[in-house]
């Protein structure tokens, strides 16, 4: 009887050298078919956000932003739909920042200055404190400062 034969074993660094080159034959591939896609697709959604609220006049928006934010924060702890009106004013405190903070002829009015800050300060509290409603000594400043911002930026300050 003959001696059992054996199977010739692959190496690990063939076995790593097989799983490197499909890797190479088949996801380098895929991320070049699927980077621009989703790119694409990235950018197409976010045109699609909340900024069509804003028009793109800085008076207007900053006057409808006021608005809005000022409704937002009335809103009592247990209305139900507190949590959806806290997502349409994160999208909306983002896109009238991205809009309007690297326009230098806005940047430095006393407007966009006060509007800054009750939307740097409204912004803070939902990312730091999500599930939390408004303190009253914070919702009263940002109420200040929202009226300040709207009054600033109708008298052309």
């Amino acid at each position: 009887m003959s001696p059992p034969t054996r199977r010739p074993r692959i190496g690990w660094y063939a076995f790593l050298a097989l799983i490197a080159f499909l890797r190479r034959l088949l996801v380098r591939p895929a991320l070049v078919l699927l980077l621009p896609l989703s790119l694409w697709l990235g950018l197409s959604l976010s045109a699609c956000s909340s900024s069509s609220l804003l028009s793109g006049n800085y008076v207007n928006d900053t006057v409808k932003v006021a608005q809005v934010l000022e409704s937002a924060i009335a809103l009592a702890a247990d209305d139900p739909g507190r949590s959806e009106a806290e997502t349409q004013v994160r999208a909306l405190i983002n896109d009238y920042t991205a809009r309007y903070r690297p326009r230098d002829g806005v940047n430095g009015l006393a407007s966009f200055t006060t509007m800054q800050t009750a939307l740097n300060s409204l912004a803070g509290h939902y990312a730091n404190y999500p599930n939390r409603p408004l303190p009253e000594a914070l919702r009263s400043r940002i109420d200040k400062e929202l009226r300040q911002a709207e009054a600033g930026v109708v008298r052309g300050t």
